[in-house]
């Protein structure tokens, strides 16, 4: 079995390590890969955000199965492209990718179906952000709505940090576009010792199937 993963960092490491391990995996492409990565796999120069190169790419090779694993591929719909090509590909499709890819999208999608969340707030002027931050109080958490590469979210101690978030995102646009829109909300702080609501509506929606608790009930906590 051919196998592609796409992606070269951290994840996509830990991925190929695994990966290798399968008796059923003949061969392991990665694309672009690290060099943590290549001894495990075959690195291909693409960039994940390659769209039509990962597809010729898993054409070409008669890839039978691939694996993304960072999200801007699969905001930009790589996975429904590879569904058009007749291709196998494991990994949500732009649509259900946009959980991660707007956190606007995210929070209004938990409103909307009664799942809990913190208060929180969009903005794209930042004079009515800074008065939320004032209504809301600190601490609290601005994020850029868009993929920042991890860098989007900042906790604000104070409110003179959140003032500084706000313009960050807002008036100086250190997220580019990601940050155009951004979201505030309260910061929660608790350790959630059994399955969360969230967790319980979706074992209802698979028919039973429990899946393992997190944090583990008896595991120390840090």
């Amino acid at each position: 079995m051919k196998i592609l993963l796409i992606g070269g960092g951290g994840r996509e490491h830990a991925l190929a390590w695994k990966l290798a391990q399968s008796p059923h995996v003949t061969r392991l492409y990665a694309a672009p890969g690290n060099p943590g990565i290549a001894q495990w796999a075959d690195c291909v120069r693409l960039k994940d955000s390659d769209t039509e190169l990962l597809v010729a790419l898993a054409a070409r090779e008669r890839i039978d199965l691939t694996v993304v694993g960072p999200e801007l591929p699969l905001s930009m719909g790589l996975v429904d492209r590879f569904h058009d090509a007749g291709l196998k590909i494991f990994g949500p499709t732009k649509a259900a990718a946009r959980l991660e890819s707007s956190k606007v999208f995210a929070k209004e999608l938990m409103v909307r179906h009664g799942i809990p969340t913190a208060r929180y707030g969009s903005f794209t002027d930042s004079g009515e952000a800074r008065r939320f931050c004032r209504e809301l109080g600190a601490p609290l958490v601005v994020k850029a709505d868009g993929l920042a590469a991890g860098k989007g979210a900042l906790v604000c101690e104070t409110l003179e940090e959140a003032d500084r978030a706000v313009a960050l995102c807002l008036d100086q646009r250190g997220f580019g576009e990601a940050g155009r829109t951004i979201v505030i909300s309260e910061k929660i702080s608790r350790q959630i010792k059994r399955r969360s609501d969230f967790t319980e509506r979706v074992i209802r929606a698979t028919e039973g199937a429990t899946p393992a608790e997190s944090p583990a009930p008896n595991a120390p906590i840090a």
